[in-house]
């Protein structure tokens, strides 16, 4: 597995499984799969409330705990020094772990300077190898960058063809942080399986759209996260280092960037009241 150096030296798989949106019921069952087929990087969420299941399925696995790189979030209700802190102990717990890989602030809502303060404590008793943020888009970003005294070692935002972040990337760069993708396949919109420009430079490797959309942010330098309930489609996600892009492809696909969210607007009032009201607990 590829791997990516975080700011302060850490390495972390470059492709890993998602589960959001996996259910309670399916979790433990769907990263059992996950890591019999070769992952070693699982990232879950408070919000996700299958964080008891992705540490059931890893204490069974019989993988050295060391061997699995594993990253969970802060919701927005955790937000701020002593609840993050207390938040994060639960999660611990929950995922039966005395650490997690890497710990996120999931949204840039709340007192999210507690948080970050709460997780530069955790970072620094050693309960996390390392800390950052998602949905932290420029503004919010370069904000807590200049602020804190550890910076983000990563930033997990919504990164897909139709979305490639490239300049938020360019500025994450800055700080030397990690761009991590969500929503790696834009959850099928705009009819990502079966894009043609997607699925002719399949055809010249030999390899399906998916896999090719996956290639094209690995090779960009994008960790991504790609989610399925079927064990055969998270094997397929895996097979996407015997090749590589070449110039003309990589252009082909850059040109497919539509420059915005597939999904919702941070900017977006009645979207920021949603998750400011959804409990994660």
């Amino acid at each position: 597995m590829e791997t990516v150096k975080l700011h302060n030296g850490v390495e972390m798989p470059i492709l890993g499984y998602g589960v959001y949106q996996v259910t309670p019921e399916e979790c433990e069952r769907c990263v059992a799969d996950a890591l019999s087929v070769g992952y070693r990087s699982i990232d879950t969420a408070q919000a996700y409330f299958n964080e008891q299941q992705v540490g059931d399925a890893i204490c069974k696995s019989g993988i050295a705990r060391e061997e699995i790189f594993l990253t969970t979030k802060v919701w927005i209700t955790n937000a701020g020094e002593e609840r993050a802190a207390r938040s994060i102990d639960e999660s611990l717990r929950k995922l039966q772990t005395d650490y997690v890989d890497l710990l996120l602030i999931h949204q840039p809502f709340g007192d999210y300077y507690g948080t970050w303060r709460a997780m530069e404590a955790t970072y620094k008793a050693g309960k996390a190898r390392a800390i950052g943020v998602s949905n932290f888009y420029p503004d919010r970003f370069i904000d807590l960058a200049e602020h804190v005294e550890i910076k983000p070692m990563v930033n997990q935002v919504e990164t897909h063809v139709f979305n490639q972040q490239r300049k938020a990337q360019e500025i994450m760069e800055r700080y030397g942080t990690r761009i991590m993708s969500w929503g790696p396949f834009a959850e099928g919109r705009n009819n990502l399986f079966t894009n043609p420009v997607l699925v002719g430079i399949g055809k010249k490797y030999g390899k399906s759209s998916a896999q090719v959309a996956l290639r094209y942010l690995i090779q960009r330098d994008v960790i991504v996260i790609p989610k399925s309930t079927h064990i055969e489609r998270m094997r397929q996600n895996m097979e996407v280092f015997d090749f590589a892009l070449a110039d003309d492809d990589m252009a082909a696909i850059a040109a497919l960037d539509g420059g915005k969210s597939l999904f919702f607007s941070h900017y977006d009032p009645e979207f920021v009241n949603y998750l400011l009201t959804f409990k994660a607990d």
